[in-house]
């Protein structure tokens, strides 16, 4: 124990706990100013008071002296603390360094609780002129973090023991004979500087603590928080906003002089174009001009071409696009031609319809300027060129963070204070790339200003919108989770150098990534709880599914971040960005052949997109409900990912993603009916309705043939089908009733002689016949060709046998493996009382009747290839899929399509090219038709 002084009572009161009421927040330190405890929580290591830099060394309040009524140190620095309040929830005092050596001294980086290794702390590092804050977090590298503009100095630390957290706070109060700098005090002789040091408690993660200080209490500035201009709902509409342009009235973007015609209207198009268009744009024909003549800022919009009607109707142009429309005010204007501001103001927003009004010089607004907009018109934002400290936050809604600071800190802590406080990062295009200024704002979640009042167009200008389109995407269709009180930022990675803020709602969570890694990364990020068993976790950056990791009962989000080149390092293009969403799953999705299945039972809208979403881009939008999409119909010859959205209002409730595989064929043909009939037409059999399992085996796979889904079981709706393939006499009746010609005659019944059906082969398959002529054929007859599945089914007996005349028959396969993708079948044990096994000739058809299959059809194998309407498109060719084999079977070389008598599963692609090309000797069709 220490022997107690006579202190003045304020500090009597820490130094023994007894004068504390036992319902006050309490702190005890013992009398070489180290914490002793903190709301009864005893620290076994004694944790110091504080800490500063005297000079640029490091001094802890530990190091000072204990006098009578103050603290000394070193014979420079004279310490009293006083005005101590104990509250219900926190505790504050006032420290006063007086300098009492003959040596000016410079004070610095204070910092409760001393700044140690294991606390999570804010102080100053380097010397910067406008950005020293920086963020400290064990086993990371510090952050460098935006402060409020009248907390630059501030010292911020947040410790745990056990379950509870303590918060400190240091900011400069007063001064006396001392020189205030941004960062920094000198301390001249007998001069002093005062801090004030609150203390409060926490319970949760560190970013808790953070949350306490700046979110809640405002970092003390505020007592109260007036929430009245927030309520507005007429206001609300800056929340949403992302995308702000600041132009001149001399900007070629706003006015072509030569044409003597606005050019906006070109300038936002592009601009939809490029990154879905601005949500603000400000127009400003007053500085650097102002003063020139007698004319006061209201003056020079007036005298704009077509007046301010003019600046009425662009007003009302670019509200019909999305697009507000902001004027600026400049409250220095008073040397120019005497007019009220603040009635000008009213007269100029009614007059315009100006939808906001850009604040020059201003960090703040006022409840008269307010006032002034109102009577206008409603829903008339002020923006202030500065970003409102939280003790001006109640009379404003929007503000910027300045190019001043030209290189911004990764982590605005202004966010944290206030999340629905619509902020926008200025960035210039006059400079260099600025990549990182859009990375940052969308990283932060908040908006960019962009100020093009300096000259200079850039060629990369494009390229570099179109990357903040993919930000402001993410942003606007997220749009309240960026504004949620539960944002956390920083949460704990597993590298350094890749940063994630969270951003939770109940109906889904938002993460932004920023990452400094210039080889890029890919892998365990950040971990996360156990995932809900209904909810899953989606890359909104690279719009891929994501799978969770598990790892020792740990689960883990991986990501795939891009690399940039190093030479962006310390630049204005340095970083890359990511996203993840954490959605319940709303969506059902599922992707068979070339049909795309959708179901929905909430949101009101679905967008299906062939690739990601981009702006300039169309998507397929739907109603929620149930749909079937036909990707080819609606996307044309498209291979590749399929995303597809879920909206509620314009905002996302949840994303799924399919990736089609690329050159896998998908059927394209779609089903036909023909009327039914109640007999079967004469050569017909009638097919039982049933279903039957449908294997498929095929030969060479270089281009590959549809397996997918195989076997599987089909069930079949009964039909009819030809007893036979379609003859050459049967389609010569077809030629002389209809005069069918078709457009492309080459090798258009080749095997005809001079038009006539040579003496003997009436009775033979009709070959050298493309699908049109088929189809053609199957129209006026009534029918129509059959699907590879009803084929099947009808030749195997709905029992799935390989040959149509007995299952219990053995053909004994011989394989021969060429290639990876390349199987020769050799077929032992056909006998030709079933079928031709391959002699090269043509016969007429009912020639082998042994080879008739239970449901009484023939030619069924060995005959000709028999075409089915199947149709297939894997994005570079298309198909017809054939079946049955021929009566040619090629045996010099492996390479040749593998022919003969083929089993009922054995398919054979058509290649095609034209109508000309694809008819064959070999290929011929029969027909079914509908009952």
């Amino acid at each position: 124990m220490f022997k107690r002084i006579n202190f003045p009572l304020v500090i009597l009161c820490l130094f023994s706990p007894f004068y504390i009421h036992s319902q006050s927040f309490s702190l005890d330190w013992d009398r070489n100013l180290k914490l002793k405890s903190v709301q009864g929580v005893k620290f076994e290591d004694k944790v110091p008071v504080f800490s500063f830099l005297l000079n640029g060394e490091k001094k802890n309040s530990s190091d000072f002296l204990p006098n009578e009524k103050s603290w000394t140190l070193d014979g420079q620095i004279s310490l009293r603390i006083d005005s101590i309040k104990n509250g219900q929830d926190n505790w504050t005092a006032v420290f006063t360094f007086f300098n009492i050596s003959e040596d000016t001294l410079k004070v610095e980086n204070f910092i409760p609780f001393g700044g140690l290794e294991d606390q999570v702390y804010i102080t100053g590092k380097g010397d910067h002129r406008l950005s020293r804050p920086h963020l400290f977090r064990p086993g990371y590298d510090p952050v460098n973090v935006i402060l409020p503009d009248n907390a630059w100095e501030l010292g911020y630390s947040s410790f745990e023991v056990g379950n509870q957290g303590f918060t400190g706070l240091m900011r400069r109060k007063y001064w006396d004979g001392a020189q205030r700098r941004r960062f920094e005090t000198i301390l001249p002789p007998n001069s002093n500087v005062s801090y004030r040091m609150f203390v409060d408690s926490f319970t949760g993660g560190w970013q808790e603590g953070l949350k306490q200080v700046f979110q809640k209490r405002f970092l003390y500035d505020l007592d109260d928080f007036d929430y009245s201009m927030y309520q507005r709902e007429d206001l609300q509409w800056i929340r949403k906003s992302y995308a702000m342009h600041l132009m001149m009235a001399w900007d070629a973007d706003f006015y072509d002089r030569e044409g003597e015609r606005f050019s906006i209207f070109d300038f936002q198009q592009r601009n939809k174009e490029w990154f879905g268009g601005d949500d603000v744009i400000g127009i400003w024909p007053t500085w650097p001009t102002l003063g020139l003549d007698q004319r006061n800022q209201w003056d020079l919009f007036r005298d704009l071409p077509g007046g301010l009607q003019q600046l009425a109707s662009i007003s009302d142009s670019l509200n019909r696009l999305g697009t507000k429309f902001f004027i600026s005010y400049n409250p220095w204007d008073e040397s120019t031609r005497l007019e009220g501001h603040l009635e000008g103001m009213t007269a100029l927003i009614k007059a315009t319809k100006a939808d906001g009004v850009v604040l020059d010089t201003k960090g703040s607004s006022s409840l008269e300027i307010q006032q002034a907009a109102d009577l206008a018109k409603p829903g008339v934002v002020m923006y202030s060129e500065g970003m409102a400290v939280p003790k001006d936050m109640p009379g404003i809604v929007s503000g910027r963070v300045h190019n001043a600071l030209y290189y911004p800190p990764l982590l605005n802590l202004n966010k944290l204070i206030k999340p629905d406080f619509a902020i926008f990062r200025v960035a210039e295009l006059s400079y260099d790339r600025i990549r990182r200024e859009y990375a940052t704002s969308f990283f932060n979640g908040y908006g960019t200003e962009l100020n093009i009042f300096r000259p200079g167009r850039p060629e990369w200008m494009e390229e570099d919108y179109r990357f903040f389109g993919k930000t402001l995407r993410i942003l606007r269709e997220n749009h309240s989770n960026f504004i949620s009180f539960g944002y956390t930022p920083l949460v704990p990675t597993l590298p350094d150098g890749v940063f994630v803020n969270k951003w939770p709602l109940e109906n889904k969570t938002i993460y932004t990534i920023f990452s400094l890694k210039t080889e890029g990364f890919l892998g365990n990020l950040f971990e996360v709880e156990k995932p809900a068993s209904d909810w899953h976790y989606v890359d909104l950056w690279n719009h891929e599914e994501v799978l969770v990791q598990e790892s020792e009962g740990k689960y883990f989000i991986p990501v795939d971040l891009e690399a940039f080149h190093q030479k962006w390092l310390g630049t204005n293009n340095e970083g890359a960005v990511g996203s993840i969403a954490y959605f319940p799953n709303l969506l059902e999705v599922g992707l068979e052949q070339n049909k795309l299945s959708i179901k929905s039972s909430k949101g009101n809208e679905i967008r299906v997109w062939a690739g990601v979403p981009e702006y300039g881009k169309s998507y397929l939008s739907l109603k929620s409900g149930l749909h079937t999409v036909d990707i080819q119909e609606k996307f044309g010859r498209y291979e590749g990912k399929i995303v597809v959205q879920l909206f509620e209002s314009e905002e996302l409730i949840d994303e799924q993603v399919i990736e089609m595989e690329y050159g896998i064929p998908r059927l394209i043909s779609l089903p036909e009916k023909t009327p039914r009939y109640d007999k079967a037409l004469e050569g017909m059999v009638k097919i039982p309705s049933g279903s039957f399992e449908m294997k498929v085996t095929q030969g060479d796979q270089f281009i590959p043939y549809p397996t997918s889904g195989y076997p599987r079981t089909i069930s079949m709706v009964g039909f009819y089908m030809d007893r036979y393939p379609v003859t050459n006499q049967e389609f010569k009746e077809f030629l002389e009733a209809t005069g069918y010609k078709p457009l492309d005659k080459n090798r258009f019944l080749a095997h005809w002689v001079q038009g006539q059906i040579p003496e003997g082969m009436e009775k033979h398959p009709v070959v050298n016949v493309s699908l049109e002529d088929a189809q053609a054929y199957a129209k006026w007859a009534g029918k129509r060709l059959p699907t590879e599945g009803e084929w099947q089914y009808a030749a195997s007996s709905g029992d799935g046998r390989d040959w149509p005349w007995d299952q219990n028959l053995k053909v004994k396969k011989r394989f021969e493996y060429v290639t990876n993708t390349l199987i020769v079948e050799h077929l032992d044990g056909l006998g030709e009382e079933f079928c031709n096994i391959g002699n090269g000739k043509s016969e007429a058809v009912g020639s082998h009747p042994k080879g008739k299959n239970p449901w009484g059809l023939e030619d069924l194998v060995g005959s000709v290839w028999q075409m089915s309407s199947d149709i297939y498109d894997n994005g570079t060719n298309q198909m017809v899929i054939l079946k049955g084999g021929s009566y040619f079977k090629p045996s010099s070389s492996w390479w040749y399509v593998q022919g003969g008598p083929r089993e009922t599963h054995y398919r054979q692609m058509q290649l095609r090219v034209s109508p000309g090309f694809e008819r064959n000797e070999t290929v011929g069709f029969r027909c079914v038709a509908d009952y």
